[in-house]
């Protein structure tokens, strides 16, 4: 099989008339989506579960089989001895890089070198690692199954001789204001996952590109749009329209995609965060009543970051006194917000878990998983 080779951007064969009412609705529903995102407090804080949730999203369309709760366990209590600690670095590894990203891209624009400095945290540790981590490749490589041979494979990425060609053109492109930015995000994720720069981690890279590039374009206030969730639900899918581009040119079908994508995402997200910002004002409320401490907002804010902790964690970030952090954790614990995982035993302090926030978020990371069956 011949290597492919990209059709230059910006693309000249778009059937626009096609696409306008989807445009519209993704539109539409990523402005409210976004203005639900200008009315949560303490964003950083609020946002944190979900940027979790979308990592394990992403890598799970990978094959990583780490779920929500075995990375929010780990963050509370990190440890070499879980079972699955490779895949759960695997999906750490992706949310430093989309916060590495987030950071970055406050500063200066995205550049090549910032995608690369991306794939070299991605895959630092993790399968992939030796895999020229953080450097474009420099050899052919293909897609197809465990063993197969470069002419049995279903897809050959473009030759690394005109890599840097191809990918100088898609840095252009990326900056560029096209006729419409979400078919243009559209074209940008699937030529990045066509180009196939990277040994490994190109599906997990190019899933990261699109907040940011909602982000720079202005079209959402932060880079907090995910939308490996409809992906993951619709995998097969996903993976048939990028190969049908490169068989058929079916950029056209591959664009009314993605824009389906982005319109269910935005609801889906939309409804998520109200939850979590209705959950948020209750428990401003219950808190402040149960407690009766001036500690109460910190208290909030850091169960709503860790929603599964330990308690020294807690007396740590919070820089409540020991014993005030104990009492005001056992009060919590009898009013039923805070459920004890685990008694404390010698060395090993005990975890909690803030089981309606767990609730929310699980719910949604297992839906496309669900439905899936």
């Amino acid at each position: 099989m011949e290597p492919y080779l990209p059709e230059k951007l910006p693309l000249k064969m778009i059937d626009w008339e096609r696409h306008v009412p989807n445009i519209a609705q993704a539109n539409s529903h990523l402005a409210r989506f976004d203005g639900i995102l200008q009315t949560i407090p303490n964003p950083e804080l609020l946002l944190a579960p979900i940027m979790t949730q979308e990592a394990v999203l992403s890598s799970r369309i990978e094959g990583t089989q780490a779920t929500l709760e075995d990375i929010l366990e780990f963050d509370a209590e990190p440890s070499e001895d879980i079972k699955n600690f490779h895949d759960v670095q695997e999906v750490t590894n992706y949310r430093r890089t989309l916060q590495y990203a987030i950071d970055n891209l406050a500063r200066t624009p995205l550049t090549l070198n910032l995608i690369k400095e991306m794939h070299k945290i991605l895959l630092e540790g993790v399968r992939g690692n030796n895999k020229r981590r953080g450097e474009f490749r420099k050899t052919q490589n293909w897609i197809g199954r465990t063993g197969a041979s470069i002419e049995q494979a279903t897809f050959v990425p473009p030759s690394p001789i005109e890599l840097l060609d191809h990918l100088s053109n898609f840095e252009k492109y990326f900056h560029l204001n096209d006729r419409e930015r979400l078919v243009q995000l559209a074209i940008i994720h699937a030529q990045f996952e066509l180009l196939h720069p990277f040994l490994d981690g190109n599906g997990r890279i190019g899933r990261i590109l699109i907040p940011l590039f909602l982000y720079e374009k202005k079209l959402i206030s932060r880079p907090s749009f995910y939308i490996s969730g409809f992906f993951d639900l619709e995998r097969n899918a996903y993976y048939d329209h990028l190969e049908n581009i490169s068989k058929n040119n079916a950029w056209d079908d591959w664009i009314e995609f993605f824009l389906q994508a982005i319109i269910f995402q935005a609801q889906s997200q939309s409804s998520l965060a109200k939850q979590v910002i209705k959950l948020y004002e209750e428990m401003k409320m219950s808190i402040a009543e149960i407690t009766r401490s001036h500690f109460g907002i910190k208290i909030l804010d850091f169960i709503f970051s860790y929603p599964i902790f330990k308690g020294t964690g807690f007396v740590n970030a919070t820089s409540i006194p020991k014993a005030t952090a104990s009492r005001l954790l056992n009060v919590l614990v009898e009013a039923g917000i805070l459920i004890p995982v685990r008694e404390k035993t010698g060395r090993a302090g005990q975890i909690y878990r803030f089981k309606r926030l767990l609730k929310i978020l699980i719910q949604t990371t297992m839906n496309s998983e669900n439905d899936d069956d």
